[in-house]
């Protein structure tokens, strides 16, 4: 799968050193390397608390598919992100099915932005419950960033169980 974008604007050519939607294409090629790294593992493996951000692998796998599926319905002003709880997934075709769905729903969101889509502006409360404008770019590289952040997590988890974690170089780096 490859997605192609180009911004054409009249008179003028924009140049993006890394369009976001080269870091999510990458983000989606490497989620799927994972998913079979994890898929492989027995399932009381995948399941045990590691005592880690959201305790076992299962649950960090899920959060960041759950991130995503939530700034999604923020983006679409939809309310149709998943509220099935960690432990609602029993097996890893049941984990597949909801990674398979939220790729889609990100594909579908990306393919329907107007050429100045990722320009758009929202305001948000942050953490800090300050009001903030952000754009939907500022979005979704929130949820580039948030996935990277998880997955140097689940790598450190599979290297204490003497795993080594799939490649995940940019450009295959």
């Amino acid at each position: 799968m490859s997605w192609t974008f180009s911004l054409k604007m009249p008179c003028m050519m924009v140049m993006l050193m890394v369009d976001v939607r080269q870091l999510l294409e990458y983000n989606e090629k490497v989620r799927h390397r994972y998913f079979e790294a994890l898929a492989k593992l027995s399932w009381d493996e995948f399941v045990k608390n590691r005592e880690a951000s959201f305790h076992s692998l299962r649950n960090i796998f899920i959060h960041t598919l759950g991130a995503i599926d939530y700034w999604l319905d923020f983006l679409t002003k939809e309310n149709v992100h998943s509220h099935r709880k960690f432990d609602e997934y029993q097996i890893f075709q049941e984990v597949r099915a909801y990674m398979e769905h939220v790729e889609m729903r990100m594909r579908e969101y990306l393919k329907s932005l107007p050429i100045d889509g990722l320009e758009k502006k929202y305001t948000v409360t942050n953490d800090a419950n300050e009001a903030i404008e952000i754009t939907a770019e500022d979005v979704l590289i929130h949820v580039f960033e948030e996935e990277v952040h998880h997955r140097g997590e689940l790598i450190a988890l599979l290297w204490q169980m003497g795993i080594e974690p799939p490649l995940m170089g940019w450009k295959e780096l």
